[in-house]
């Protein structure tokens, strides 16, 4: 991919400050469907353009660390193997990682047995409601903090843990939520969401400003002139979900 045109070139002590490699390390969450598509090996989507456009302007070559779960793309950001993530922005998160302004606003959204009483988002905020979540995922992150009396129960996937245990709700990314609930008559998807998750290009904290003001500022140039929008629509994804600009 060669980047876009009109930007202003970064600064090679930005380069060197981002990648002290040499090499642009991207780690990429094939877990969201609507960020990455396809195989460790062949990757694609929003997250992996990002990841090149921003190797392109650096001058810099990019190695996708591909992991299956939000909470391991994190890990490798954490213990210093990556130098960029594709995460959603949330406080615990922040505390390592310092992310640009969203590029992307997905929602959250919850599954409930086709028979279940509860007809609200609202109503899974109960005593005795157990709600399955991918661990380490932004919404188990945000429940986990959040909820007054529902409890969550942890799993490698949120529907999995649902369906298995028999537990009241589940809860996940609206898109492949809507899908396994159109595939599975048994369950229902409530309207309405119970968070928004923003999506956003992350480094280490203790990056010098200048880095992390070129990674802001590229990701809020590449929402404005298309670049987002496009690459959206190439893996079949829906382009409103563009994030609006900071």
């Amino acid at each position: 991919m060669t980047t876009t045109p009109g930007h202003t070139a970064p600064s090679p002590r930005t380069a060197a400050d981002l990648a002290p490699t040499g090499t642009l390390r991207a780690s990429v969450n094939l877990g969201n469907p609507v960020l990455a598509q396809g195989t460790p090996d062949a990757p694609s989507g929003i997250t992996v353009d990002l990841a090149r456009e921003f190797g392109a302007r650096l001058g810099l070559p990019v190695e996708l660390l591909c992991f299956d779960a939000a909470r391991k793309s994190f890990g490798a950001m954490a213990d210093g193997r990556a130098d960029l993530c594709f995460l959603a922005v949330d406080p615990a998160r922040e505390k390592e990682v310092a992310f640009t302004p969203p590029y992307v606003v997905i929602e959250g959204a919850y599954a409930v047995p086709r028979d279940s009483a509860i007809s609200t988002v609202a109503e899974v905020d109960a005593p005795g409601v157990r709600i399955g979540v991918k661990q380490g995922s932004a919404y188990d992150l945000f429940l986990s903090r959040s909820l007054a009396h529902a409890t969550v129960v942890r799993g490698d996937e949120g529907v999995d843990v649902f369906r298995a245990e028999g537990l009241e709700a589940g809860a996940g990314i609206r898109q492949p939520m809507a899908a396994y609930a159109a595939a599975h008559p048994e369950v229902r998807l409530l309207e309405g969401r119970f968070m928004e998750i923003r999506q956003a290009v992350g480094t280490t904290v203790g990056r010098r400003p200048e880095t992390v003001a070129f990674l802001r500022d590229t990701v809020e140039e590449l929402k404005a002139n298309g670049f987002v929008a496009a690459s959206l629509r190439r893996a079949s994804q829906d382009p409103a979900l563009l994030a609006p600009p900071a």
